[in-house]
């Protein structure tokens, strides 16, 4: 079982399923055809296989199926989860906290409330560093509008 798998499969309208609000990227094989190499996660996430090595060794990235050779195969689910993973790693949460919700995903849906607070905390220093960021942007705005305005009276 991958992180992302807390639910059964839905069968109907009232099973809640614990998904991102925004879709995944399309994956390039569909579902029963994707057993992708490491080296194919690489071309397709943008991510190193060092680092994808290293998620699966701190337990961000559990259960990666093996080939009868030992290599790694993904699936369309662990390319699902590495791009929730990666939208996380954007948010600059800690990967402690990354580790920790992943672990919450495998608890199951007892953890619903705990995981909620942990991506509220996130949203929280999220929208802190937007404002910043604003407030930066203005600062250079006005810089900028004061260098336009001098360039063309001199």
């Amino acid at each position: 079982m991958t992180v992302m798998q807390t639910t059964p499969a839905a069968t109907d309208d009232t099973t809640p399923a614990d998904i991102c609000s925004a879709p995944p990227r399309r994956p390039p094989r569909p579902d029963g055809q994707d057993h992708y190499t490491i080296s194919e996660v690489v071309a397709f996430t943008g991510l190193t296989a060092h680092t994808l090595r290293w998620y699966e060794r701190i337990g961000l990235m559990p259960h990666v199926d093996r080939s009868h050779t030992g290599q790694r195969r993904y699936s369309n689910r662990d390319l699902e989860w590495l791009d929730f993973v990666t939208k996380l790693r954007l948010t600059g949460m800690p990967v402690a906290d990354m580790v920790r919700y992943a672990e919450l995903v495998r608890e199951g849906e007892s953890t619903y409330g705990e995981r909620r607070e942990l991506l509220e905390a996130t949203r929280r220093d999220v929208l802190g560093r937007i404002a910043e960021l604003r407030d930066t942007l203005a600062v250079l705005d006005r810089k900028i509008s004061f260098y336009a305005n001098e360039g063309t009276t001199r």
